[in-house]
Order: C-alpha cells, then structure tokens, then sequence
C-alpha cells in the first residue's frame, strides 16, 4: 500500500478476483475494466457488509445507528426521524432513476448531521441551486439533475474534494469560480451550458484524471495551450459545437472516447511528424461525414489495445497503418456500410483477439468463415463475429462501459 494509487491497489484486487474465476463477462479495455460478479461474490459482499449497509424504501420503519451506508430506492413519506442522529453515516445513495433527495430541510439535516459523510448523491434531485454549507462535505456527487442552474462558489474550498459529478446537469448555467482550488480532484464530470471555460482553472487540476464532457451544447474549444498532466481518461459526448480537440496537450491520455460531435472534424489534429501517444483505448462513433480514421491515430501504434468504429456511415476504408498496432487486441467495427475491404496484411496484429463486424453489408459478406476472399486476412484471430449475436453483445458492453466512467 503506502504510496500506491488507490486505482492500482483496485485494479490488483481484480486482477486476483479474476483469476479465481469470480468475475463473469470479464474484458480488459486497458485501464478500463467490464465486468459482472457472481452471484457466490455477490451474496458474500452484502454478508460481510451487513450491518453497515441498508437499502431504505418505503418499508424501512428504523435505520440502525451502526448504518454506514444508505442506498434508498424509495423515498415516498420519509420523515427526518427515520434517519439516524449517530455521526456513522458516510455514504448517502439514490441508485434508482428518479428517485432523489426533493425536500431542502432533510438536505441541510444530513449535511448539518452527518460531519463524516464522504459520498452523497444528488441524482435526480429537484434544487435549482445548493445551498453552501455543501462546502463541508469532502465528496460530491451531483448528476442528472435536470432542474440545477448554479453551485455555490464555496463547493471550491473543498481542497479535499476527489469526486465532482455534475454529469446531465442540463440547466447548469456556469461552473463554479474558483475550480482551480479544487488541487486534489480527480475526477470531472461536466454538463453546462457555457461556450468557453476558464483554461487557468483546468491548469491547475494537476491530479485530474478522468474529465468528461456531456450534452455541453455551447462549448467550442478545449485545452487551447493549457496542458492537463495526469489525465488518463477523457469522454467527450453530444457537444454538438466542438470544432477541436489538441490532443497534444494531454501527454498521459490512455483512453478516449467520442461520441456524437457533429462539427468536429477528426482529422483537424494530423501532425507532421506523427506525434507520439499512450492511448490504449479509442471509441469513436457517430461520425457520419468522416470518410477515413484519422492519421493522428498512427501516434498510439505501440500502445492501442481496443479500437472501436460506430456509425462511421461515409467510412470507405482502414487504412495500410492501422496493421502496425502491435499490441491492439480488440477491433470493433459496426454500422459503416460504405467500408468494403479490410487491409491485406492483417496477419501482422499478431495480438488481435477479437475482431468484430456488424452492419457492413459487404464487408461482413468477404470476410465470412472459409468462403470469403478477406477470411484469409483474419483467420488467425482467436474470437471472429461476423454480423453475430456475439459481437452485438461485445459492442453493447462496451456502449454500456462508457456509460459507466463516472464510477
């Protein structure tokens, strides 16, 4: 332990879980990880938590004081004293969509209350704003609060603060001044509807590493000359606006996703010379202008893991370089219709393990087992789903993977 990150100490605990065959569905997507538990994991957890943690509906008649950990599924007719005043609560959860915390009064009782608590989540909440003794908390958690147009400045003398969702805040008028505060956050989930952001603030994130940027309508540009150092993991998401995304300021970026940004042209970023990158995942969909992947990609060759093309609908062919990504395991390539041929050495991804196709009406027909003039370029892929279930069950994992960056 000692002064190991908290993310490689889990990742080893998964790592050991999975070799003793207790992860199901299990996929490696670099630093990213998909997986289910069994049900034997499962029952052991909630054994071994019992006691500290409670799921609250509108049965709950007592919550112990021994409770830790509260996840309320139902808040119908809570009153203030079914919660306990004991100063043990650490984790307030609403883990059902639209179910959240509507009444401002038990709000500032937890807050005023619970001077321990590290995680309350403000899901599906109905405030237009926070009130500031928010401040005290040491973990935020805001997301998918349609109604909240403004938190108060004083969130940012949470020095402390690792955790900052604000993620389908879709009435959020401006992100708190002062974020550059935030010296220990290491997480970032934006939805707001300002066009320019406060670089001198991202540059001051020194421990940053996941950002995500969703549903930000008005948002332009990013990181135009301020380098973000630690980030590992960037999500950009319907910011239908976007025209750039420089690369080159983010030296550690390991995995990207980007989904839906009609205006951004991905081959605006081509170097010359290639410049060098560590990315070990890259999702691209919902390009339907984009008739070849951009060459900027090249920079990853000794990094990339996982490439996933979705909804590429003007795609019309991979390119020769895209067979010099020696470590890529995993190729995803699903709704490009137009994509006719794969390249012809494909036998150099000596790594490939998985190779899937859907929705590439002639592209799925020359690369069927035996029969198809491009099956010899693949045939020493371990797993191949051509237009199979299989396969939409992969891309589906991984759709539903990116979904869940915020955890």
């Amino acid at each position: 332990v000692g002064s190991q990150k908290i993310e490689n100490i889990a990742r080893q605990y998964i790592d050991e879980l999975h070799s003793r065959s207790f992860l199901e569905d299990f996929m490696d997507f670099g630093n990213l990880y998909f997986f289910k538990i069994h049900d034997l994991v499962h029952d052991l957890a909630l054994y071994v938590a019992k006691g500290e943690l409670l799921v609250v509906n509108s049965h709950t008649h007592n919550i112990p004081e021994q409770v830790r950990h509260l996840s309320i599924v139902e808040i119908d007719s809570f009153s203030h004293a079914l919660f306990p005043k004991s100063r043990r609560v650490r984790t307030i959860l609403f883990p059902v969509d639209g179910v959240g915390v509507d009444s401002e009064a038990l709000l500032d009782t937890w807050i005023a209350r619970y001077k321990c608590l590290r995680v309350l989540d403000l899901s599906d909440s109905t405030f237009e704003t926070l009130p500031d003794s928010i401040s005290k908390l040491e973990h935020l958690h805001v997301t998918n609060n349609c109604k909240i147009k403004r938190l108060p400045h004083s969130v940012c003398k949470l020095q402390n603060l690792q955790f900052l969702s604000l993620r389908g805040c879709m009435e959020l008028e401006t992100l708190p001044k002062g974020l550059g505060m935030l010296i220990s956050l290491e997480q970032l989930y934006i939805t707001t509807k300002q066009s320019i952001l406060s670089e001198d603030e991202f540059a001051s994130l020194r421990n940053l590493q996941y950002l995500s940027f969703e549903y930000c309508d008005n948002l332009k540009f990013l990181f135009r000359g301020v380098q973000i150092p630690s980030l590992e993991v960037l999500l950009i998401q319907s910011c239908g606006r976007l025209e750039s995304l420089p690369l080159h300021f983010l030296p550690k970026l390991e995995v990207l996703f980007v989904i839906q940004c009609e205006m951004l042209n991905l081959s605006l970023n081509n170097e010359s010379p290639i410049q060098r990158l560590r990315l070990k995942l890259l999702y691209l969909e919902h390009f339907p202008r984009q008739q070849a992947l951009p060459h900027w990609i090249q920079g990853a060759a000794d990094t990339l893991q996982t490439l996933s093309i979705l909804n590429c609908h003007s795609l019309k062919m991979l390119p020769e370089w895209l067979t010099t990504m020696t470590r890529l395991k995993t190729l995803h390539i699903v709704n490009c219709p137009q994509l006719l041929s794969l390249p012809s050495d494909m036998h150099h991804l000596t790594a490939l393990e998985v190779l899937i196709i859907d929705g590439c009406p002639e592209l799925c027909r020359k690369c069927q087992p035996q029969s198809g003039v491009c099956w010899s370029f693949i045939a020493h892929i371990k797993c191949v789903c051509i237009g199979e279930t299989k396969g939409k069950l992969h891309s589906q994992m991984l759709s539903r993977l990116r979904l869940r960056l915020r955890d």
